[in-house]
C-alpha cells in the first residue's frame, strides 16, 4: 500500500489535478486570465501544496497557465494575436509531421488513421466531451507515424491551444458555415493513407487555417470579457 506522501502517490495526484484543471480551462470553467487560487484547490482536493505546484507547472509548459512574480498563477489569456500565432504554428508543424508520417508510416499507422476516422464519424457532436476526445485522437493518429516524438509533443500542445479557442467560441447554427468538417477529415485521411503527401498536407493546412479563420470571426463578433 502506498503512503499518501510517497512519490508515486504524489505523481498520481498531480496527474489527476492536472487533468481536472486542464479540462476546466478548456471548457471555460476557469476563464481566461482568471487567477488560480492554490489555497482553495488545496482545500478542494485535501492535499499538500507539492502536487498542486507540479500540476500547474505542467499546465504552464502546455501554455494554458501563466505565472508572474507577486501575482501568482492565472489561466493564460486569449487574444486574436495569440490565436493567429497558434494557428500559424500548428499549420506549419502539423503538416511537417503529416508529411513524414505519410512517407514513414506502416500498415499499423494506416489502420490507426482509418480506425480513428471511423470512431470520429460515429461520435455525435451532441456529446461534446466524447467528440473532442475522438477528434483529438484522429489528428494524433494522422501524424503518429512521423517518428519524431518531440514534434508530436509540440503538435499536441498547439492543437490543444487551438481547441481551447474552438470550445470557448463554439460553432452556432446561426454562423451559416458551409464547411463540411467530416468530409474534410475523410479527405485528409484518404490522401494520407494513399501516400499522397502533397495533397494530404495541403488539405490539412487548409483545414487548420479554415478553423483559425472561423474562430477569428467568432472572436470579433463576441470579444472575450475583460478580466
Amino acid at each position: 500500500m502506498q503512503d499518501a506522501s510517497s512519490p508515486a502517490r504524489k505523481a498520481t495526484l498531480s496527474s489527476r489535478i492536472c487533468a481536472d484543471l486542464r479540462a476546466a480551462i478548456l471548457r471555460g470553467d476557469l476563464a481566461p486570465a482568471e487567477k488560480i487560487n492554490l489555497d482553495r484547490l488545496r482545500e478542494t482536493y485535501q492535499i499538500s501544496i507539492s502536487p498542486l505546484r507540479e500540476a500547474v507547472s505542467r499546465l504552464i509548459a502546455e501554455g494554458l497557465v501563466n505565472f508572474e512574480d507577486q501575482r501568482g498563477y492565472s489561466v493564460s489569456p486569449v487574444s486574436l494575436a495569440d490565436l493567429a500565432e497558434v494557428t500559424r504554428l500548428r499549420g506549419e508543424l502539423e503538416t511537417i509531421a503529416l508529411g513524414e508520417a505519410v512517407n514513414n508510416g506502416d500498415l499499423e499507422w494506416e489502420s490507426a488513421v482509418m480506425g480513428a476516422l471511423y470512431r470520429l464519424s460515429r461520435t455525435a457532436k451532441e456529446t461534446p466531451d466524447a467528440w473532442e476526445e475522438a477528434h483529438s485522437a484522429f489528428h494524433m493518429a494522422l501524424i503518429s507515424g512521423c517518428g519524431a516524438p518531440r514534434l508530436l509533443q509540440i503538435c499536441a500542445m498547439l492543437r490543444t491551444l487551438q481547441d481551447r479557442y474552438r470550445r470557448l467560441w463554439p460553432m452556432s447554427p446561426k454562423d451559416g458555415t458551409a464547411r463540411q468538417i467530416a468530409e474534410e477529415h475523410r479527405a485528409i485521411a484518404e490522401a494520407a493513407t494513399s501516400r499522397e503527401a502533397a495533397r494530404a498536407t495541403a488539405l490539412l493546412r487548409a483545414h487548420i487555417e479554415a478553423t483559425g479563420t472561423e474562430l477569428r470571426a467568432r472572436m470579433q463578433a463576441h470579444p472575450p470579457a475583460t478580466p
